[in-house]
């Protein structure tokens, strides 16, 4: 196999396989069919760290950043695809959903994984707008599946604010575009990404300043940063679990790449603005407002989707700052995030079906009533807190000890939202898995081992982190300046 053919795989198989599954009529042979495109899919995107990478051109590309984010990418998709093969079957059998909503979600999880995929591998800043389009189309029909009151709703909102968002970023993309007509002339060569990372010095900078405010509004409300967050914890809350798994360790860091993307564009520009101390405010904003609102919530998925939106803050914080070190710290914060909230996830889809209920006042004990589950939500919890030895210590202290070497004030209100942030956690840990048991018990259909294959992840690479993860982090880092 190529470099070029494993891409085509990479991106053929998704598309593919929702065309499939939305003929496909049964139930279990969709979901397995779900679990397979999606094991082979993260096959062919990981054979691409061995296979000669294709040449760029004029819509895709592999590089050393982009690689980083198709392999999280395809990874978590098939964990949670396993997941939700024996998530989304006990929504059948209790009368949650109905087998034909269930071939529509199937598909469009495949459509999903596909306009994901397609975005992180786009050479072409207006591919790249349609493919995280299509991304958040495929989501939005998702977080309605269970056709109640309250996911309508959330669906509509997250519809509405990230149409809004999206639009934002097109006129983003627009300027950016006609910035780059007068250097590379009209048409393609002017969207594609390699040639406007050459050309960018030599572009006008007050409309690249323009440009970027938009990019980072519009795609920063799909990041899920504070004050453009509002769509977040509703789709969370509603949604089926493995997609609220999705929302926070994928889709978010598909819009973040697109920032991340037209910030080397930014910085390529001698005489454009500085983006990072838009970044670093967005993201300190969102830590910050996180933290204290960790506090008021009585949904344990909304409390983990308010946690995403810290993590998310912490991310763009570390970026905004730049160098070598907080670049590798953010790249790995972002890698452990996804890891550890999409198990968090995994482990709470267990514990609302259990107890029939999302409610924090009613769920107790379960270290005592479920010990593999109760303690894998421990683990998980204690790990997005920041404790160690998990691999989320070690890149919220890099990010620390680097604001603190480079900008102390700012550190101060850093570290100050973790700590808001840690008291949050641990008051809501405590009651859900210690004390007595409450609520009647209904049996557990879910899988754990999605869950504690990404907690020996996460705690594995927190303890040792291998060598040739560490090369290619600092590899990255310096790309991104």
């Amino acid at each position: 196999m190529t470099g070029a053919l494993a891409l085509e795989a990479t991106l053929a198989l998704p598309l593919g396989t929702a065309a499939l599954l939305a003929l496909m009529p049964g139930y279990r042979v969709g979901a397995w069919i779900n679990v397979f495109a999606s094991l082979v899919t993260f096959l062919a995107a990981t054979s691409l760290f061995v296979l000669e990478r294709p040449a760029p051109g004029n819509f895709l590309l592999v590089d050393d950043l982009n690689i980083v984010f198709i392999v999280l990418n395809t990874f978590v998709g098939l964990s949670a695809a396993f997941f939700s093969a024996s998530y989304i079957g006990h929504e059948l059998e209790v009368g949650r959903v109905t087998p034909s909503n269930l071939r529509f979600y199937h598909a469009m999880y495949q459509m999903m994984m596909f306009g994901m995929n397609l975005a992180l591998a786009s050479n072409n800043i207006g591919l790249m707008w349609v493919a995280v389009e299509l991304a958040t189309l495929s989501t939005v029909l998702m977080v309605g599946l269970y056709r109640t009151h309250e996911a309508l709703e959330a669906a509509w909102k997250y519809f509405i604010l990230g149409s809004v968002g999206i639009a934002l970023a097109l006129f983003g993309t627009i300027l950016v575009y006609l910035a780059a007509q007068p250097v590379l002339g009209e048409g393609t060569p002017a969207m594609v990404w390699t040639n406007l990372l050459v050309a960018a010095p030599r572009f006008d900078p007050a409309m690249l300043n323009v440009a970027f405010v938009f990019l980072l509004v519009g795609y920063g409300t799909k990041v899920g940063l504070a004050p453009f967050h509002a769509w977040l914890p509703d789709a969370h809350a509603e949604g089926p679990t493995p997609i609220s798994a999705v929302l926070s360790g994928l889709l978010l860091n598909v819009a973040l790449y697109a920032v991340l993307r037209f910030k080397l564009l930014m910085t390529a520009n001698a005489e454009a603005v500085a983006p990072g101390p838009l970044m670093i405010g967005l993201g300190l904003l969102s830590l910050v407002f996180a933290a204290f609102m960790l506090y008021r919530r009585r949904d344990i998925k909304r409390l983990f989707a308010y946690s995403s939106i810290e993590h998310m803050g912490i991310i763009v914080f570390a970026f905004g700052i730049g160098g070598p070190l907080a670049n590798f710290a953010g790249l790995l914060h972002m890698v452990m995030h996804s890891l550890t909230k999409s198990a968090i996830f995994f482990a709470v889809g267990n514990v609302a079906q259990i107890k029939g209920t999302q409610k924090l006042d009613q769920i107790r004990g379960l270290t005592q009533s479920h010990p593999a589950l109760g303690w894998g939500l421990v683990l998980a919890v204690l790990s997005i807190a920041g404790m160690p030895p998990s691999g989320v210590f070690m890149s919220e202290f890099l990010v620390v000890t680097t604001s603190f070497a480079r900008m102390p004030v700012l550190a101060v209100i850093l570290v100050f939202g973790l700590l808001v942030a840690f008291g949050a956690l641990l008051l809501r840990l405590t009651d859900v898995a210690f004390g007595t048991p409450t609520g009647e018990d209904h049996p557990m259909t879910g899988s754990l081992l999605p869950l504690w294959l990404h907690l020996a992840l996460i705690y594995w690479i927190g303890l040792h982190m291998p060598q040739p993860m560490v090369d290619w982090f600092q590899t990255v880092a310096a790309i991104l300046g």
